[in-house]
């Protein structure tokens, strides 16, 4: 099971961070993802790219989490070189990540 099973993305920045909100699609992926989608997780599927730290911020109201992923776009969008340098395409990576089956 991935990610993209239980939720959807939006993906920002801020600098050289990108933030990543995870929205469950229903309240029981919420507890799901609050379980199993852990800042150490993250930070290991964005290893690729980032130098991290990952933090978690939890919104239990809203079934969703943002992830702010620092060091993650080659130094911000008036100095990267990457092609998409707001980082949009990140959520991709958020939402490939593997979990363990329901």
């Amino acid at each position: 099971m991935k990610v993209y099973d239980l939720a959807h993305c939006r993906a920002g920045d801020k600098g050289n961070t990108s933030n990543i909100s995870v929205i469950a699609y229903e309240e029981r992926h919420y507890a799901f993802l609050r379980e199993h989608l852990t800042s150490q997780l993250v930070m290991q599927a964005f290893a690729h790219i980032a130098k991290g730290p990952v933090t978690r911020y939890e919104l239990p109201k809203l079934h969703a989490f943002n992830f702010v992923i620092e060091n993650a776009l080659g130094g911000g969008v008036t100095i990267s070189l990457n092609q998409d340098v707001h980082g949009k395409s990140l959520s991709t990576v958020m939402l490939e990540i593997e979990l363990p089956a329901e």
